[in-house]
């Protein structure tokens, strides 16, 4: 359960540090549903750009922005289909997509899904203390954003190995930046960091997102709905949702899976990973090149009694196929295997980890056999607007990317793709994944041995987490009426 206990005099600093920055801070229910955002918000927003560190962009935090730069306003769920053309596959696989968030990533969600209701209780005090982010890339970035638009100092914990676009953009809003050895892999490293940070002095709040049930609400009660009206756009009468595929990373955005099988209780839940790190399917460990998913242990927060597969994919797939999608060879030879020019134009919304999960989804299709009628959802995490470096040094490694290369790609890693490293979990094999959790959680990170006890076992432990949304709404609604600062608009 998310702490809702009230502190007041850390409370009363905060509505004063909001009232001074003119901060309004929208509810999960305004970020599900944008059209109950009050009016002047929306109007205000029309001279604001998509990244713009402006208080009220707390307000483009939904999956609903339209798509585009500088001053949208709300529509329906942006998304892709993906056709046979490109996947070889005939179901239907459908991905909502994460550019359109501020910092082209919807992390920035579970970063402000961690951060509100600490905020709203007093239990972090933006006046005094500092927001910690530990990340391998995206989450860092949109931790540092929300602690810009809300006024307060950050420091922004991710590996060296990232992508420097990552770097460069949180020169200008993260307060401090922390590199820590390694690559995705490495995320031990950056909870040794935490306690090292826990340990300075410094009066500091770490947001660690593998740990922090708000990143698991926000998705469930944000990012879950916005999936669902996607399949309630696009689904005919004779078609059957079959289920939801997404990397683990943090285990955050996994959790809309939870929701949306409460909708459709025959779906499936599969947990991606590079199968070059196989610790889901094999207790295993290694290094790989899938940006930000994170791996080497079993996030807290990751529902695994309700996961119903796992799928490896191998690293090189996303790898050779942003080239395909982003070089001009690559994009004349999809055009000759017939996927639309539209599709083309859009294949830059795919950032590697988005790739990743496409990859994945086509393997799930292929291992239960789908049909025309039959969909799949997935996630597009980011864009290639982090990762044009990427492509740069593999050209420099690799040399031009030619028609040769295209159809390479395409055959081996798009209509190639095979049902190896599949694993469907059974009673044991899920509670086999679980139970890597207290080696992580218990001996290194403090948690109890009946709390991850409670988590197999306890029918309610993970229900019970959903039906905080509505307190938490009602706290945020009492602060933004302490401020003042949505009544003087």
């Amino acid at each position: 359960m998310i702490d809702l206990t009230l502190h007041e005099e850390a409370l009363a600093r905060s509505i004063k540090r909001a009232k001074e920055r003119n901060i309004i801070i929208p509810t999960f229910e305004q970020q599900r549903h944008p059209q109950r955002v009050p009016e002047n918000i929306v109007g205000a927003l029309k001279g604001i750009g998509l990244w713009d560190v402006n208080p009220l962009n707390l307000f483009r935090i939904t999956w609903h922005n339209e798509p585009t730069a500088n001053g949208g306003g709300y529509g329906p769920v942006t998304f892709l289909e993906f056709p046979k053309a490109l996947t070889g596959v005939d179901a239907r696989i459908i991905a909502p997509v994460g550019k359109w968030f501020p910092t082209g990533a919807h992390k920035v969600g579970a970063a402000f899904g961690c951060l509100a209701p600490r905020l709203v209780t007093g239990q972090f005090d933006p006046t005094t203390q500092k927001a910690v982010w530990p990340s391998t890339g995206n989450y860092c970035r949109g931790g540092a954003y929300d602690s810009a638009l809300l006024g307060c100092q950050s420091i922004a914990i991710l590996p060296e190995g990232m992508s420097k676009e990552r770097f460069e953009w949180l020169q200008s809003v993260a307060g401090e930046i922390i590199k820590t050895p390694g690559s995705e892999s490495n995320v031990k490293e950056i909870f040794d960091k935490c306690w090292e940070l826990r340990r300075s002095g410094q009066d500091l709040v770490i947001f660690n997102q593998f740990d922090e049930f708000g990143n698991y609400l926000w998705h469930h009660e944000v990012t879950g709905p916005a999936m669902h009206e996607v399949l309630e756009q696009v689904m005919g009468p004779h078609d059957h949702y079959r289920g939801f595929i997404s990397a683990t990373g943090s285990a955050g955005t996994i959790a809309s899976g939870d929701y949306l099988k409460k909708q459709f209780p025959d779906s499936k839940i599969a947990a991606s990973e590079a199968r070059q790190c196989p610790t889901l399917l094999y207790n295993g460990f290694g290094e790989h090149r899938i940006e930000g998913i994170g791996d080497k242990h079993v996030p807290w927060i990751h529902n695994v009694k309700n996961t119903d597969m796992v799928i490896g994919v191998d690293d090189e797939g996303p790898i050779s196929l942003i080239r395909l999608f982003n070089e001009p060879a690559g994009k004349r030879y999809l055009a000759q295997q017939g996927v639309a020019e539209e599709l083309i134009d859009q294949l830059d919304w795919l950032g590697i980890s988005g790739i990743g999960n496409v990859l994945s989804a086509i393997k799930f299709a292929k291992y239960y056999e789908l049909g025309e009628n039959d969909i799949v959802l997935t996630v597009l995490t980011d864009s290639m607007e982090m990762y044009q470096s990427r492509l740069a040094e593999l050209n420099e490694e690799r040399g031009e990317f030619t028609e040769l290369d295209a159809a390479g790609a395409y055959h081996r890693y798009l209509l190639g793709t095979t049902i190896d490293y599949v694993q469907e979990l059974g009673y044991y094999d899920r509670k086999r994944i679980h139970n890597l959790k207290y080696y992580t959680w218990v001996e290194q990170q403090g948690k109890t041995f009946n709390e991850i006890q409670a988590q197999w076992y306890d029918d309610n432990y993970w229900s019970d987490i959903p039906k905080q949304v509505g307190a938490i709404d009602a706290l945020i609604q009492e602060f933004n009426d302490r401020t003042g600062v949505a009544a003087g608009m």
